[in-house]
């Protein structure tokens, strides 16, 4: 009963402080998630750090997440602002570098995480900026607007409310045995109806894009969600851990609470950028 009062308390501030920052301005926005990028990215670090022969450095690592977020923050801002990246590049040159005179056991496994680093936690969340800041054709100026990135999480959080709902009243065949086993298709189908009536009150709420392509934007959360859940459960059983980290008290690491939004997030990008050209 103890814990799961503490895991209500801190999942209710968790969802409080995330609405907040996102609905609250751009720099709450930025903040938060800048934060919450390179904590991910410490963490995603000290875990990888346990193999054996890998040894990254976590603090470059981390700073270099933070600074692609920013990066992308700025450019969202400012879209004619495209140096901003070129220092991004010089900490990239860096650790490829570095690793001549460190004199590392083995630094192909150093490079390899240390990429990885960035391409799996540090490129997903900056790519919220994609989705936080709209340019006006008439005007070509940049302009903050919530409910994009703030959607992603709504789904996510219905997917998975959902999925646990109908996966525990009618679960019987197993999504991803292998590496969850207590995912099933029937709650993953639950959790996807959730989320398509979510997509019809965004859209009324709403009315920056068509029904049909806020319920394509939810169901694009609900699969690529699902598969980022399932990838972080996989790099957990290869390290033998339950929990990324004790951050967040009975809800684990930053790992654990952004998996799903880790692939979700450039998924989305991806779909609304290939529905623009229709």
């Amino acid at each position: 009963m103890k814990n799961f009062i503490q895991r209500a308390i801190t999942g209710i501030i968790f969802v409080a402080v995330l609405i907040g920052c996102i609905i609250g301005s751009p720099l709450s926005f930025g903040f938060l998630f800048a934060v919450i990028s390179g904590m991910a990215t410490f963490e995603f670090c000290t875990l990888v750090n346990y193999q054996k022969e890998v040894t990254i450095n976590r603090n470059i690592c981390t700073l270099s997440s933070v600074f692609l977020f920013f990066c992308f923050y700025y450019y969202g801002i400012n879209p004619a602002e495209t140096g901003i990246f070129i220092p991004y590049l010089a900490i990239l040159i860096y650790i490829m570098v570095s690793e001549l005179y460190l004199k590392k056991e083995n630094p192909i496994n150093n490079w390899a995480y240390s990429m990885l680093s960035q391409v799996y936690i540090g490129l997903p969340f900056a790519l919220l900026n994609v989705l936080a800041f709209q340019t006006s054709a008439e005007v070509s100026l940049s302009y903050y607007q919530f409910i994009l990135p703030l959607s992603i999480f709504i789904f996510i959080w219905l997917n998975d409310t959902g999925a646990y709902c109908t996966g525990m009243l009618f679960g019987k065949h197993r999504l991803f045995e292998r590496i969850s086993p207590k995912k099933s298709w029937e709650g993953s189908i639950g959790g996807a109806a959730f989320c398509i009536a979510a997509a019809f009150a965004l859209a009324h709420l709403f009315p920056i894009m068509t029904t049909g392509l806020w319920i394509g934007f939810a169901l694009t959360v609900v699969v690529f969600g699902t598969w980022g859940d399932l990838t972080e459960s996989l790099m957990k059983r290869h390290l033998g851990i339950k929990d990324s980290g004790n951050i967040l008290p009975g809800h684990g690491g930053m790992l654990d609470r952004f998996d799903s939004a880790i692939l979700a997030i450039p998924a989305v990008v991806f779909y609304l950028y290939i529905t623009s050209l229709f």
